[in-house]
């Protein structure tokens, strides 16, 4: 290999990248610097399929019973029998217990029937195997055709793990495949550098900072993996997007080469465009003669702390500890009192802290943390429930907060007991609250946000 700077940064990126469960053991070189090193796995394993490239496809068929996904997965408890009937008498087919079945069997034919298991357990291992390592190769492949200023830029992101979000890397202009599929470079650096089991169909949304956000769908598009977030996924998915879903559990089908397009209303800066130290851009020249679009307060428990931060720019980064970037430092807030222990745990677990962003549809929020954070907002409220409705934000992950057009719709629809904010909307670190937790009310979190916003978009 050649021996430059540039080929030292490519093996030093290739060596932070994140290894999926099992990957090792299928065959791919956890500390190899070259994938183009790895002994390929023979197509011929895998029986008698043809050697098409379907058994290099990305979704794998689900339809036969006797394929297993995983090695340890129960067997299924019944089987329908009688195959070889006709469609008129499909429908009346018996299904038998597999257990009283069994008894009938001779001992040739249970060992035959769970032969033919395992053997499609190997020809499905085999094909993660061959997709795996083309993945690897295709990767590979483009951090080598990367310069060496992107390359640099890549590098601090990845290593910073997202504390320094860098500039645009651009893709070069090349068509990747897989296994007779298409994938995008923004898909490929996501998965080997943020996300191991990031499918496909996984949708993806471009950040306020990047330059995918401001021109969806260009043709030079950013595969900085850290310019991107998940959409809140299966762990408490808002109403915007559980009808995406067809099964809680299951992430979004939407194709992941074209990124959400979003607009941006008024041009922003990178968070991470100020190196060293923490500016406060709330009463900045800049700022003066605009109209805020909302106010940010901090509280702990029952108390707040600091005055209220008025928001002019379309994005703020909000956090406790971050090496460098520009926003809200909750650090730096004079705090009068002792804090008590769970305050102080709570404190240790905001890092990076979240991205709030104004958008055409509505207020973003992206959690740069390393924990999740719980969000209570009126546009994420179930219909007709009296509970406040908490939706919990995985690490990676952003959720639309504030919806404006909802907004419009429901306000002369809401009732609530005793005062109420329809323009509040409450973020709470690490902590969660309402009927599935301990804590009941937001203000027995330790560490949360207040954003007031405006009437106005």
């Amino acid at each position: 290999m050649f021996r430059t700077r540039r080929g030292a940064l490519v093996r030093r990126l290739w060596r932070s990248r994140l290894i999926a469960d099992g990957e090792e053991a299928d065959g791919g070189s956890k500390s190899g610097d070259d994938p183009e090193n790895i002994s390929q796995t023979e197509p011929a394993a895998v029986g008698n399929s043809g050697g098409s490239s379907d058994t290099l496809a990305l979704v794998e068929s689900a339809g036969s019973e006797l394929v297993l996904e995983q090695e340890g997965i129960q067997v299924d408890m019944c089987v329908q029998e009688q195959r070889g009937l006709p469609p008129s008498e499909e429908s009346s087919r018996t299904v038998t217990c597999c257990w009283f079945k069994d008894r009938h069997r001779s001992k040739s034919d249970l060992s035959d029937h769970f032969q033919i298991r395992e053997h499609s357990a190997a020809e499905s291992r085999t094909r993660r195997t061959l997709l795996e390592q083309e993945l690897q190769r295709c990767a590979y492949g483009l951090l080598k055709k990367l310069k060496e200023k992107p390359l640099g830029v890549l590098l601090e992101a990845v290593e910073s793990k997202g504390a320094v979000l860098g500039g645009c890397v651009v893709a070069p202009q090349a068509e990747l495949h897989v296994g007779g599929c298409a994938v995008s470079p923004q898909y490929l650096l996501c998965r080997f550098f943020r996300w191991p089991d990031l499918q496909l169909a996984s949708p993806l949304k471009a950040l306020c900072c990047c330059q995918s956000f401001k021109v969806p769908g260009g043709e030079a598009p950013c595969c900085n993996p850290y310019h991107y977030s998940r959409l809140c996924g299966p762990d408490s998915p808002p109403p915007p997007y559980s009808q995406l879903s067809p099964k809680l559990g299951q992430e979004s089908l939407v194709p992941i080469h074209s990124v959400l397009p979003y607009t941006e209303i008024e041009a922003t800066a990178s968070p991470s465009s100020t190196s060293g130290g923490h500016s406060d851009t709330s009463t900045s020249p800049s700022s003066l003669g605009r109209t805020h679009w909302c106010n940010v307060a901090y509280w702990e428990h029952r108390m707040r702390v600091g005055r209220l931060y008025p928001v002019y720019d379309s994005s703020l980064s909000i956090f406790y500890d971050l090496p460098q970037g520009t926003g809200l430092c909750l650090g730096l807030l004079p705090n009068t009192g002792r804090a008590s222990s769970s305050v102080q745990r709570a404190r240790a677990k905001i890092g990076y802290g979240i991205l709030l962003s104004r958008e055409a549809d509505g207020v973003w929020a992206y959690n740069r943390s390393q924990h999740p954070i719980f969000i209570n907002s009126p546009t994420l409220e179930l219909p007709r429930c009296r509970s406040p409705t908490v939706t919990r934000v995985m690490p990676g992950y952003s959720v639309k907060v504030f919806d404006y057009e909802k907004s419009c719709q429901i306000g002369h629809l809401m009732h609530s007991e005793g005062p109420y904010d329809p323009n509040s909307v409450r973020i709470s670190f690490a902590k969660g609250w309402g009927p599935c937790y301990s804590r009941q009310f937001v203000t027995s979190c330790p560490c949360w946000l207040e954003i007031l916003l405006n009437n106005h978009r």
